[in-house]
């Protein structure tokens, strides 16, 4: 998929600079009016100039009383794209403050943004990506989206979507499935990011396994997880620190269950996961420290690292207590004997 940069730019017939703006309490009343006129210069430079004030928490909250939502979610699937362009816009605008994006909850916005996902424009798929990408931060934002029935039509469009959208897409997931997977496991989502775990953009790479590693923290998720740990392996050497991490995280929970460690096993995890503990600035130590740990569990897993306690022992004076813990829970596991 073109990894072309997609453009906010406007029509040239459009010049914001041009659009009169109203002060006083009056300003905010007055653009609620323009942009339900029949004139689309009047619609148009009425929702510039909305854009400008939305920047005010305040003025957000006041357009949420007077009723804007309504207004602009009916805008959303105007003929002019330049309209659907700054009415996204708006929303995004909006999802950065807490008032905003509670009155995008409570206004119903985020199924009306969902009309959006096949509009021809890429700006406006774009811009409705990130109010779900920034809604999703929110533990109501998530519910929001899950109990919209958004998630196979995410998965989906990750499927074939513009670079650039599919980041915004993956990071939606990843705060969405922390919350609840099934939907997305029963949309063949391991399928599809066992295809994004090889793209070539490192971003889309990354943020793949993130998804699979907020997956493998349920109990269902856990098992199907172990589909793509070959795949998940040889990311634990690609060249990006970020890749490394995220795999090593969605490996640990591929290998909470007994399948998943045979099958780490046998697709050769033990090398790269020492290399990873080992190494000066890796990010994925704890992670590594933690599967190799469970894979020790296994008689063949513990024979291979009986020869490595060194590297653990190393990790004993790790200035983070987390690993110092986990590597003397590492050795004594190695050493048992039955």
């Amino acid at each position: 998929m073109a990894s072309t940069r997609i453009s906010a730019q406007l029509p040239p017939d459009i010049d914001p600079t041009k659009a009169p703006i109203a002060f006083g309490r009056r300003a905010l009343p007055k653009l609620n009016e323009e942009i339900q006129s029949p004139e689309l210069l009047t619609q148009q430079r009425a929702l510039m100039a909305l854009c400008d004030l939305v920047h005010d928490p305040e003025k957000v909250y006041q357009a949420i009383q007077i009723g804007f939502m309504e207004n602009l979610k009916n805008l959303l699937l105007h003929h002019d794209s330049t309209v659907r362009q700054k009415t996204t816009e708006i929303f995004c605008i909006m999802a950065m403050h807490n008032v905003g994006r509670q009155g995008l909850i409570q206004k119903g916005v985020i199924p009306a943004l969902a009309e959006l996902m096949d509009d021809p424009v890429d700006i406006c798929r774009k811009n409705a990506h990130q109010v779900f990408e920034m809604m999703a931060k929110l533990h109501e934002g998530a519910a929001d989206i899950l109990h919209a029935g958004l998630i196979p039509l995410l998965m989906f469009k990750l499927k074939s979507e513009l670079n650039e959208i599919q980041e915004l897409i993956l990071d939606t997931l990843s705060n969405c499935l922390r919350v609840e997977a099934s939907e997305a496991l029963s949309s063949g989502a391991i399928t599809i990011l066992k295809e994004k775990l090889t793209h070539s953009s490192v971003t889309i790479r990354s943020k793949a396994a993130q998804v699979l590693l907020e997956i493998g923290t349920h109990p269902e998720g856990k098992i199907v997880v172990g589909e793509v740990i070959p795949v998940l392996v040889s990311l634990l050497e690609d060249t990006d620190p970020e890749v490394q991490a995220s795999a090593t995280g969605a490996l640990m929970f591929a290998t909470i269950k007994p399948q998943g460690r045979f099958s780490a096993l046998g697709a050769e995890a033990i090398p790269p996961l020492l290399k990873l503990v080992a190494g000066e600035t890796s990010k994925a130590r704890l992670s590594a420290i933690k599967t190799l740990t469970m894979l020790a569990e296994l008689p063949e897993g513990r024979r291979k690292l009986l020869d490595h306690t060194d590297t653990f022992q190393q990790c004993l004076n790790d200035p983070c207590e987390a690993v110092r813990r986990a590597a003397e829970i590492a050795i004594r596991v190695i050493k048992w004997k039955p």
